[in-house]
């Protein structure tokens, strides 16, 4: 089957042909804030994006490229954000809404939008991810710092783990200050009880030259020392040796001596058991003057553990296979470092800026299943040529486009619209308006969904509100912002009226 038939059976797959918390692989062309507000709470093992950085630059895809025939909007203003979120924000999170208004005055309208924005969607993503689940923020410095900020309030600072560090280009020679290569992201878990696996790094060709001088019949190989550094009183000679003299204690691998005998027998065995058993396997040779010292083999190490500066992944070249010619894509090594130290085979990876899909084809790879969300109906077509070509193995995945219904949320519990929870909403609301704040009867209030249905909202309690008549009329199939900023223009408009004695 060609790639443009394989674009043609799936992309016109709707949400009623498959049962969305069954399955994953699933990519939605769409904001992704109403698909944050229809996901499940804790229902994702762990969160890659890498959002617009406020650039203020529109990109687009060269002609012949993949990505050809797309735009990537990375400017902001308030015609993306309205300024009334920062009111529904102010219940939760009141000193993080002091720190994003004051950024109008620190930076500006555009980055306090920006910042705005981005603080909507993180807190929606720190609500479906796992507690055992990790963030990962990729950004550049131009709002680096504003975002560290709001990861901190939203995740915790006790949750931060690292601000890993990447040379995502070549030297640049920039005018009157240090080139600017590098990108920043940020590591932050939802509890202290997150999965991560260690990763490592593979042996610089300079590192192996200088250090794995030796060679055998089994291979290249560095002697490295048998002992670690303090007294052991219990130790005694082996062969003509004994480390007390130096100072130091027996400090035997592990590794090797299970896979000589396996690892119970080898837990039963003494420090000069395992000695005696490297020895007879010509794993220990002995220097000049008799220390015995194990022999390492480049091609038993796994490498160096990676630590948070990273300068061993390479950007994408102008002649690389996974170029899609999306301006700022990223290379599949990348996500899966990530993917490898934070998730599991068949854990959820979600990207809620996937772009050309790197992200969704590195967990395909990897054998995680995954989510991703680009605002872009292009995304689709790349994503579908990405799996054909760069995951070897196309598999079959869910595109649900902007006009499709968004999934219910299966982790709260359905409760209708009755009689019942309106007199309970009457009595939270002390008998006043959601929207006007004004004092109504019972039977002048409508029931309202404060986050719309066909913006991820559902019928649960905690989405229901009460508004007076008029102020549901204004609301309408719109988020709560919309009333605010009519009710607020209102009220402009009636002072100025009567502060002119109108």
């Amino acid at each position: 089957m060609t790639k443009e038939h394989l674009f043609e059976k799936y992309r016109n797959k709707t949400i009623s042909d498959f049962k969305l918390y069954d399955m994953k692989n699933i990519l939605y062309t769409r904001d992704n804030l109403y698909v944050l507000h229809s996901l499940n709470s804790q229902s994702v093992d762990l969160i890659y994006l890498d959002p617009p950085f406020n650039s203020k630059r529109m990109y687009s895809a060269p002609i012949g490229s993949k990505a050809a025939g797309s735009s990537f909007k990375d400017m902001w203003t308030w015609q993306d954000v309205n300024e009334a979120y920062l009111e529904t924000l102010i219940d939760r999170y009141p000193a993080l809404v002091r720190f994003i208004q004051s950024i109008q005055d620190i930076h500006s309208k555009a980055m306090m939008a920006y910042i705005t924005y981005m603080t909507q969607r993180l807190i929606e993503m720190h609500r479906v991810l796992k507690d055992t689940g990790s963030l990962y923020l990729h950004v550049d410095p131009t709002a680096s710092h504003y975002l560290k900020i709001v990861l901190d309030r939203i995740f915790g600072r006790k949750n931060f783990k690292n601000e890993v560090v990447w040379k995502r280009t070549y030297a640049h020679s920039d005018p009157k200050q240090f080139g600017r290569n590098r990108d920043t992201i940020f590591f932050y878990t939802k509890t202290n009880q997150y999965t991560f696996n260690r990763v490592y790094v593979g042996y610089s060709e300079k590192y192996k030259d200088k250090n794995f001088r030796n060679k055998d019949n089994r291979g290249i190989y560095q002697g490295v020392t048998l002992t670690g550094a303090g007294t052991n009183l219990n130790d005694k000679e082996w062969r003509g040796w004994n480390p007390k003299n130096s100072g130091r204690h027996w400090s035997v691998p592990k590794k090797i001596v299970n896979k000589l005998v396996g690892k119970q027998k080898a837990e039963r065995m003494s420090i000069y058991e395992r000695l005696d058993l490297l020895y007879d396997n010509d794993y220990i040779v002995f220097s000049k003057n008799g220390t015995p010292r194990f022999k390492s083999y480049l091609e038993d190490l796994s490498g160096t553990l990676a630590q948070e500066i990273w300068i061993d992944i390479n950007p994408i070249s102008s002649q690389s296979k996974e170029r899609t010619g999306y301006p700022t894509q990223k290379p599949l090594a990348l996500l899966q470092r990530i993917i490898k130290a934070s998730s599991n085979a068949g854990d959820v990876v979600f990207d809620p800026f996937c772009g050309c899909a790197t992200t969704c084809v590195a967990a395909q790879q990897l054998d995680r299943k995954w989510i991703g969300i680009d605002i872009e109906i292009k995304a689709s077509e790349i994503l579908i040529d990405r799996l054909s070509d760069d995951a070897g193995l196309f598999k079959n995945f869910v595109h649900l486009k902007e006009n499709a219904p968004l999934p219910k949320r299966t982790d709260i519990k359905v409760e209708p619209i009755s009689t019942s929870v309106k007199e309970k909403l009457f009595e939270q609301q002390e008998g006043l308006c959601g929207g006007c704040k004004e004092e109504f009867n019972i039977y002048n209030f409508e029931i309202d969904h404060i986050i719309p249905k066909s913006k991820g909202g559902g019928d649960y309690y905690e989405n229901y509100q009460l508004l007076c008549g008029n102020c549901n009329r204004i609301k309408g199939d719109r988020p709560m912002e919309y009333l605010r900023i009519k009710i607020k223009a209102r009220e402009s408009l009636l002072s100025q009226k009567f502060s002119f004695g109108g």
